[in-house]
């Protein structure tokens, strides 16, 4: 009999689509990322804020204190009989008395009748000035504008003309400050605001994301209460959850709860079916024999069918009913190792060959299921093989490169499977070959189950030469 290469039925357990990344997921890291993007916004936005105010503040009284300067230095020159400008100003300011500090003032003739010339200490050079046509005086004969100083620093320059004497004889007076100085002390005052600033967000961000990773640690109880009623150490949820996820634990707590009754109404009347049928069909089977002929043959092949199709719909309504509990955990290697014996023992005439990992491997469903399923495939194997049968249990990788799966393969060097016949040696009561006895159902229920547990049946080329009988089904790690 030729082999097939690959059923169509076969899993594809290591798909290369991709898996969104966890953590994108993750209720916490989006309150968090929220709540962080929230804080630098905040930060940035007060930051903005308070520089702007402090610029403004600064400013305010720069201006002001070169007003003031030029109004006491207005008020400490005068002009002499023969027109010569005089006096002493003590404007207050050290600056006024330092080198090219950027801190200047003068007063200069601006009117026929007037001379001289009074400067700062501080100014040992000519500061150019605009024109009038370029910078013109108010209404209040004053003006201000920028003008670079004796070192390239820049100047706010506060200019007036004043009328000293009844001669109308007019001075021109200057102040200037450093603005460069003003603006490094702003820049200054940003960094260090900055500083603040950026040390309180990261302590207010570390201290926001351990309130938020306290604030769900009952979530996290809620996942590892589940998690236990998944792997069957628990039958509910336990202890005291908050106001909040107190009825969600209540109402998962009644959901398991009626998830068992359910069950176990299922089993009972699965079991009452099987107990009403069981004797009207072996009264139909020992009629059928006991009339003989074509009749009898006919009434025993048909009860004898209705009697597989019975067990096998039975055994479909045991699995629905079961799927879906989540208090249910199988061990599987002592399970594989027992009937592995059984199977020796049944065939002695078999090299039986197990291979186990290190890791422990529990199947999340009912030990009942996994012997079926174990049962069928081991007595196929065994029916076909001619010396050899290798079974072997291994972990599997999700999409997530998680083990949260298992497989478990079973190979002979049997005759195998015709090539394009996988598919329909699965269908139930079909059999490739009549020369062996059976039902036909064994793979028919292995698919069935299998499929139940949302796992993968693959039959494909065993590397001994017969069938491989591969199954994949959920790990609980």
């Amino acid at each position: 009999m030729s082999r097939s290469n690959k059923s169509p039925s076969a899993p594809s357990t290591r798909t290369g689509s991709f898996a969104p990344r966890v953590w994108l997921r993750s209720l916490t890291f989006r309150v968090i990322a929220f709540s962080t993007i929230w804080a630098v916004v905040a930060l940035v936005v007060i930051f903005t804020l308070i520089t702007t105010l402090y610029r403004q503040a600064s400013e305010r009284g720069f201006d002001s204190l070169l007003s003031a300067h030029l109004f006491n230095l207005i008020g400490s020159v005068g002009v002499s009989e023969p027109g010569v400008l005089t006096g002493a100003p003590d404007l207050g300011d050290l600056r006024f008395s330092e080198p090219e500090s950027g801190w200047y003032w003068s007063v200069e003739p601006a009117s026929d009748g007037l001379t001289g010339n009074l400067s700062s200490s501080s100014m040992t050079g000519p500061v150019p000035s605009p024109s009038v046509a370029e910078v013109p005086f108010d209404s209040e004969f004053q003006r201000r504008y920028l003008a670079e100083g004796l070192n390239g620093e820049q100047l706010q320059v506060f200019e007036s003309e004043f009328v000293l004497d009844a001669k109308n004889r007019i001075a021109r007076f200057r102040v200037m400050g450093n603005e460069t100085e003003l603006e490094q002390e702003i820049s200054a005052f940003q960094r260090r605001l900055l500083t603040y600033l950026s040390l309180f967000g990261f302590g207010m961000i570390a201290i926001n994301a351990i309130a938020i990773l306290y604030g769900l640690q009952p979530l996290r109880r809620v996942r590892n209460a589940l998690a236990m009623v998944r792997q069957g150490t628990a039958q509910r949820l336990g202890g005291r959850f908050p106001a909040e996820i107190e009825p969600l634990a209540n109402e998962t707590n009644a959901l398991i709860e009626n998830n068992k009754r359910i069950v176990e109404r299922s089993r009972t009347q699965v079991g009452n079916l099987a107990h009403s049928l069981k004797t009207p069909l072996a009264v139909l089977l020992n009629e059928g024999r006991a009339l003989g002929g074509d009749k009898g043959k006919l009434i025993t092949e048909q009860a004898t069918s209705m009697q597989q199709q019975v067990e096998y719909y039975l055994q479909r309504a045991r699995m629905a009913a079961q799927r879906d509990s989540v208090v249910y955990r199988t061990p599987v290697k002592p399970l594989v190792q027992r009937m592995v014996r059984v199977m020796e023992k049944l065939n002695p005439n078999i090299d039986l060959r197990l291979t186990l990992p290190q890791d422990e491997v529990i199947f999340a469903g009912e030990r009942e299921d996994l012997e079926e399923v174990l049962g069928n495939l081991l007595e196929n194997a065994m029916k076909w093989a001619k010396s050899v049968v290798a079974v072997s249990v291994g972990l599997v990788a999700d999409e997530e490169g998680n083990a949260s799966l298992f497989e478990i393969n079973i190979e002979d060097d049997g005759p195998g499977i015709p090539e394009g016949k996988a598919r329909e040696a699965l269908k139930r009561g079909k059999r490739l070959d009549e020369s062996k006895p059976g039902t036909g159902l064994g793979l028919a229920i292995v698919a069935d189950l299998v499929n139940e547990y949302g796992g993968k049946l693959a039959l494909e080329r065993a590397t001994l030469g017969g069938l491989k009988a591969g199954i994949v089904l959920r790990n609980v790690e």
